[in-house]
C-alpha cells in the first residue's frame, strides 16, 4: 500500500488513494467499492480523467461515521 518512505496520516497513505487501495483498507473484493461507487454508499471519490481517486481524509471520516452510526 504506500512506500517505505510515505508520510502516513492516521494510518492512511499521504497520497490519494485507488480503488484498489480502498479494497486492502476494507477488506473487501475491488467490485464491492465498485458497488459502493455506484451506489453513492462508500468513501467519497472523485475522477482525474478516466481513473478514480479517494482522499484519505474523505476516506476516515466516512469510516469514522460509519462506526459512529454502527454504534449508536
Amino acid at each position: 500500500m504506500a512506500s517505505a518512505t510515505a508520510a502516513l496520516r492516521g494510518g492512511l497513505p499521504d497520497r490519494y488513494l485507488t480503488p484498489d487501495d480502498i479494497a486492502e483498507i476494507f477488506g473487501v473484493p475491488l467490485e464491492t467499492v465498485y458497488q459502493w461507487r455506484r451506489k453513492r454508499t462508500g468513501p467519497p471519490g472523485f475522477r482525474v480523467g478516466k481513473h478514480v481517486r479517494y482522499d484519505p481524509l474523505a476516506v476516515r471520516t466516512w469510516a469514522e461515521q460509519r462506526m459512529a452510526d454502527d454504534a449508536a
